[in-house]
């Protein structure tokens, strides 16, 4: 029995069964996990989300913005963007049935020695603080009140954690670490102007998982969101989006001991190449 995750989907259906067919994953056997963004921008979102949905014994998956976004898009909060691919998901007739499916789907991932999030962890935060966070933010979307949370989910404020935040500006701030964040200030306040790669970091800033003293280092963190960031293993984390979307490579890491096996993105390096392709 082996234990994999894979980096970003993002609607590359083809790229995820020859990776599977790669390291012969087999359901009944072995388990998976995925770091969220299973849906947009790609051409077969819909065939991602189903393939989730049909394999929950041997499948898991935390959520991330893009299956975000489409869940804002179904309560009205959101429009579907130029670049979205997203329609085959929406005017599906099950639809209702994957938009709940998806809302009822973690933040966060915890095997006792690895931790998962889509995209990273404030360094302050303690394990058991993200588990308990990302089940607080969970259970805003699984409520009644999942419409008013989608309507006040956009935003970039606040921008630093505080005991103390309550209410929309407490699950904002949640949201934003748990599915956007790459860098932070020096003062650990989120930033997201910066989403270019790794060497070209201004001296203002720093990847979040670089910041001193983080209090969640009995875990490796798993993630994925950042596709200039690249494969990285090393100081306790594991980046696994390698940008499959844009024609880089669509990457598993078996997590019993990190061995890394990846297959060709999608052609052509550009989604839209490939897109445009599949709709003609």
């Amino acid at each position: 029995m082996a234990h994999y995750a894979i980096g970003d989907l993002q609607g590359c259906y083809d790229q995820l069964c020859a990776l599977l067919e790669r390291i012969g994953f087999q359901h009944g056997r072995d388990t998976l996990w995925l770091t969220g963004d299973l849906v947009n921008r790609g051409p077969k979102s819909l065939e991602c989300l189903q393939f989730a949905m049909r394999h929950p014994d041997s499948v898991q998956t935390v959520l991330g913005n893009h299956d975000l976004h489409l869940l804002a898009i179904a309560y009205g909060a959101a429009k579907h963007k130029k670049q979205d691919t997203l329609h085959t998901v929406l005017n599906h007739p099950d639809f209702p049935k994957m938009r709940d499916w998806l809302r009822a789907q973690p933040f966060l991932l915890d095997n006792g020695t690895h931790l998962m999030v889509h995209a990273g962890l404030l360094p302050q935060w303690s394990c058991a603080d993200a588990r308990a966070h990302a089940a607080e933010l969970a259970q805003a979307l699984r409520g009644k009140a999942a419409g008013a949370f989608f309507a006040d989910m956009y935003g970039d404020r606040p921008n630093a954690w505080h005991d103390d935040l309550r209410g929309t500006e407490r699950l904002r701030l949640l949201c934003n670490v748990f599915t956007r964040m790459r860098v932070l200030t020096l003062n650990n306040e989120l930033n997201f102007d910066f989403k270019a790669n790794y060497a070209n970091m201004p001296d203002t800033r720093r990847a979040w998982f670089d910041a001193p003293d983080r209090r969640h280092r009995d875990r490796t963190i798993v993630f994925g969101h950042w596709s200039a960031l690249g494969l990285r293993d090393e100081n306790g984390v594991l980046a696994l989006d390698t940008g499959a979307l844009w024609g880089g490579r669509l990457t598993a890491a078996d997590l019993s001991d990190h061995r890394i096996f990846s297959v060709a993105g999608l052609p052509g390096g550009d989604w839209r190449v490939s897109t445009r392709k599949a709709t003609h």
